[in-house]
Formats: C-alpha cells, sequence, structure tokens
C-alpha cells in the first residue's frame, strides 16, 4: 500500500527498472543535443553546463521522473518521459552550414543517440546469452535483474525515438519539417501539449506499433529475442 493505494507487489522493482534506464536514455539524448550543437560551433548548451552527460543537468522533474513513474502505476511500464530541453543559438553555427540545416542535424542527434542505445542494450542482450546465458536466463517481466535493465533500455530507446520523431513542437520531428510548414507549426505550438496527450491517451497505437515493428526487426537482426512478454 501507498498513500492506500494497492501497488503490484513487485511495484519498485519496476519502478527501478524503467526509471533507470530513462534517465540514463534522456541525459544522452540531451548531451548528443548539446555536442552536435558545440561541435557546429554554438556553445551555448556548453557554457550553461548542459554538455555534460551528468544526469542532473537535465533531470525535468515532471518529464523524466513523474510521468514515467504514472506509466509505471498505470501499465506496468513507463515508455514516454522528457528532460530538460538543450538551448540552441543557431546564429553561432558555423557559416560552413546555414542555420536551417544546423538545426535539423542538432535535432535529428537526439533521436539517433537513442536509436544507438536501443542497439547497444540488444547488441550487450545477444553477447550475454552467448557467453553468460545465466545472467540472463529468463525473458520478460519475471526475467532476470541484468535481463530486465536491458530489456527496459532496448524498448524505452525505441519509444524515445519514435516519440521525439513526432512532427508536433516542441519534440525534435517538428524541426525535421520543410521550411513550407513553418507556418502550420507555429500555429500548432501552443496547443502541442494538449495533442501529445491525446495521441498518448487516445491513439497510443501512433507510438506502439512503430515501436514493435522496429523492436522486432532489431530481434530479427542480432537473432535474439530480447523482449518476451512484454510485447
Amino acid at each position: 500500500m501507498l498513500f492506500g493505494l494497492s501497488l503490484p507487489p513487485d511495484f519498485l522493482v519496476s519502478v527501478v527498472v524503467v526509471l533507470v534506464p530513462m534517465i540514463l536514455s534522456l541525459t544522452v539524448h540531451e548531451y548528443a543535443h548539446a555536442w552536435t550543437a558545440w561541435k557546429l560551433g554554438d556553445d551555448t548548451a556548453a557554457r550553461q553546463g548542459r554538455l555534460t552527460l551528468s544526469p542532473v543537468a537535465h533531470i525535468d522533474v515532471f518529464g523524466t521522473i513523474l510521468v514515467p513513474l504514472f506509466g509505471v502505476f498505470s501499465s506496468g511500464f513507463g515508455l514516454i518521459g522528457w528532460a530538460r530541453p538543450v538551448p540552441i543559438s543557431p546564429h553561432r553555427f558555423s557559416r560552413k552550414i546555414t542555420m536551417r540545416t544546423g538545426m535539423i542535424v542538432t535535432a535529428a542527434a537526439g533521436p539517433l543517440s537513442n536509436l544507438l542505445l536501443a542497439v547497444i542494450a540488444i547488441a550487450t542482450y545477444a553477447l550475454l546469452v552467448r557467453f553468460a546465458p545465466n545472467l540472463v536466463a529468463h525473458v520478460g517481466p519475471r526475467g532476470s535483474g541484468v535481463a530486465r535493465l536491458l530489456q527496459s533500455m532496448f524498448l524505452l530507446n525505441i519509444g524515445l525515438f519514435i516519440f521525439n520523431l513526432f512532427p508536433i513542437p516542441p519534440l525534435d520531428g517538428s524541426r525535421l519539417l520543410p521550411r513550407s510548414m513553418d507556418n502550420l507549426v507555429a500555429s500548432v505550438g501552443p496547443y502541442s501539449w494538449i495533442l501529445l496527450l491525446l495521441i498518448i491517451n487516445f491513439a497510443p497505437f501512433l507510438l506502439t506499433v512503430p515501436v514493435g515493428l522496429i523492436a522486432h526487426l532489431l530481434e530479427a537482426l542480432f537473432q535474439t529475442r530480447i523482449l518476451g512478454g512484454w510485447l
């Protein structure tokens, strides 16, 4: 019982399994934005202490902690979360690249970092299955601690990859749209979180279907079944 609510017996384990990979994944996501901007000549994030892999610099209490916790409580697994956006100043980009191209590259770096983390997670799992099978003896929600953390890291990062590519501001996908859609993006901006909440609550297939497709594609590529009964 917590505050009068009945919780699943492994609730605390589920919280750790979700929050630890979520915090790490969002930290890497924001660092990827900051590092890419810095490499393109913009040191705004670096000057504000955001060019770091310290989670303290990136955590948003609501998006990084409370939203994933709500997911664990409501469905047993939190697939969505976000951190504090990294500040970007396009006018500081190197003159070798246009401001728009710089923004596209910087925006894409975040989701791509999550896809890379998912690949690292399943590659590590596949190696453990071959060389240290006792560490990942079971798959699914009742798997070992190592297995569950790797499964969570894998699934979360695919979810973050897809979620951040939604073409809705302030998500990264909105910065990847053609210039002709700038006015539409600007008009949608004030209502973006309403749209995101509607999608998450009433059209979850927009997230779960592509997540499942990418997850199973990577499982086939690495010839291992990491998800078990999770998806």
